[in-house]
């Protein structure tokens, strides 16, 4: 054996049927100091769905110079209130930012088709104006699969109310995947998957995906790579990632203070390197390897 192998060699036990990866000792400690104290995602008390497919995005997302100029064909008062509140904000997967979102300036025309029990579906013959609209698509969303009872209306969502509750949005692939936290009710189209469930578990969340160890943590675990070196983060593969969401309030208060952008990264950086124990060496690995693969990725 060459001195070489003898002094970079790292001893890794495969004794389950689990899939596997070499890592180095200080890799191998990480690793175990996160799954020991985690549990699977799925295991909390929590909720993931994708988000909204139209079938047919060219009629059913709108500019907001659309948005406007429909509600200006409204004919009197009560339909344009109507319409106003048919027609909602819509996030795509690259609208989600770290801790945030930008403001794209696009409306979802959610003319959904209601929730057995609960609500009945949209009757586009209330909302005159945007059935103008839509009939100058008529031979495209008539044909379309993803649909409701009619083809003005959206396809079934059983899940419908989630989007007016707070929750977690990420898009679901990318070279970072970038979650924030929202509470003003905001749709997203199906790029987007959504988490809906205990608030400050929601907040903890979002805390740990965004930091740079669940970052190296999230790449070492996903299997599913895409062209350019992004990953696909698949629903089955979250559910199973090993997290722990009870930590104290005042880990949800730091994390909380960065969505709010009263913050830094660095301070909720700090905030789970502390949680999770890694010592300074642990912590100088990681904060390398981060900027490795940022300087990467520029």
């Amino acid at each position: 054996m060459s001195d070489f192998v003898q002094q970079q060699n790292s001893v890794c036990n495969f004794n389950s049927s689990d899939s596997w990866v070499i890592l180095s000792p200080i890799e191998q400690s990480i690793k175990r100091k996160i799954e020991a104290v985690g549990i699977p995602l799925k295991d909390w008390d929590i909720q993931i769905n994708y988000g909204i497919k139209t079938g047919f995005n060219d009629a059913f997302i709108i500019s907001t110079e659309k948005r406007n100029e429909i509600l200006s064909n409204c004919k009197d008062t009560d339909e344009r209130q109507r319409t106003e509140e048919l027609i909602r904000p819509i996030l795509r997967g690259r609208d989600i930012k770290r801790y945030g979102y930008v403001d794209n300036g696009l409306y979802l025309i959610n003319t959904h088709n209601g929730v057995r029990g609960k609500f009945p579906r949209v009757d586009i013959n209330d909302y005159p104006a945007v059935k103008a609209h839509l009939d100058q698509y008529w031979d495209k969303i008539a044909i379309r699969a993803d649909k409701g009872d009619t083809p003005y209306n959206l396809r079934n969502c059983a899940y419908l109310e989630d989007f007016s509750k707070p929750k977690v949005m990420w898009k679901i692939i990318g070279c970072n995947i970038n979650f924030c936290f929202d509470e003003r009710q905001l749709i997203c189209n199906n790029a987007v998957d959504i988490m809906v469930g205990d608030r400050n578990n929601l907040i903890q969340f979002v805390g740990l995906m965004n930091s740079k160890l669940f970052d190296w943590y999230l790449k070492l675990t996903t299997e599913a790579e895409v062209q350019g070196g992004g990953i696909q983060l698949y629903v089955t593969t979250l559910e199973k990632t090993l997290l722990k969401l009870d930590f104290q309030q005042a880990f949800t208060d730091i994390v909380y203070q960065r969505i709010e952008n009263q913050v830094t990264d660095e301070a909720v950086d700090k905030a789970v390197f502390e949680a999770y124990r890694l010592t300074t060496e642990e912590q100088a690995f990681i904060l390398q390897d981060w900027r490795v693969n940022r300087n990467r990725e520029d």
